[in-house]
């Protein structure tokens, strides 16, 4: 059972986080060489998804019944934990390439979130990491570090 209080006060945070993004992306120059799209383009869209989605979330803790005790334990717990992740996503991204960090990311983010159905969470972490490196590299010619140097086949 979801935490009401929990979730308002995430939902807050989130949108200030969003913000955040939004107003740093345009501190950011707007165009790389050799890239159609700039470094800018992509913390933006991350920060108006994130606000969409926590005002989603906002008002639909309205519709929440109760508040449990034992429900808002395990989701601090689970913030915590995926806050870690995304802290060791952050470093480990330029160092072992997009595409080994981000599916190792998204696969522990869907064990912790729902443990069980590994073939389910391996297959659409893969499968996301994949699409978004083709649409941003390939649709959107933008730049992002495959595989790291020293990771050789």
């Amino acid at each position: 059972m979801p935490s009401k209080t929990f979730d308002r006060y995430m939902s807050v945070i989130l949108i200030a986080v969003g913000t955040f993004f939004i107003i740093s992306s345009t501190q950011i120059s707007a165009s790389t060489y050799g890239s159609s799209v700039g470094p800018d383009i992509m913390p933006m869209l991350l920060g108006i998804v994130l606000i969409l989605l926590s005002i989603l979330l906002f008002f639909q803790t309205i519709k929440y019944k109760s508040d449990g005790q034992k429900s808002e334990e395990q989701n601090y717990g689970k913030f915590l934990i995926m806050l870690g992740l995304a802290l060791l996503y952050a470093l480990t991204l330029e160092w072992l390439g997009y595409i080994i960090t981000t599916f190792i990311f998204l696969l522990a983010g869907f064990q912790i979130m729902q443990k069980g159905k590994i073939l389910y969470s391996i297959i659409i972490s893969l499968s996301f990491t994949l699409v978004v490196y083709y649409v941003y590299v390939e649709v959107l010619q933008g730049t992002l570090p495959v595989f790291p140097e020293w990771f050789a086949f």
